[in-house]
């Protein structure tokens, strides 16, 4: 499948949400906290869930520790 994702991520949000902007850019909504990668893992699990795929299959490859992040699904 091997494509790349651009993803926004507001942390400490009230609650977990995904919104589809475009074919591979979304805005992500997670309540974790920006500190110890948990939001990051947060993300990855969303992402997983709405895409159906394991979250195994992602990797961060850029943003880690940006509000901006580019997505491999692999």
């Amino acid at each position: 499948m091997k494509k790349r994702i651009s993803v926004h991520i507001i942390p400490r949000a009230s609650h977990n949400k995904i919104e589809q902007l475009a074919e591979n850019e979304f805005k992500i909504w997670v309540t974790a906290i920006p500190e110890k990668n948990k939001a990051n893992e947060a993300l990855l699990k969303l992402l997983a869930k709405h895409l159906k795929i394991a979250k195994s299959c992602l990797q961060i490859k850029a943003g880690h520790k940006s509000k901006n992040k580019i997505v491999k699904i692999i």
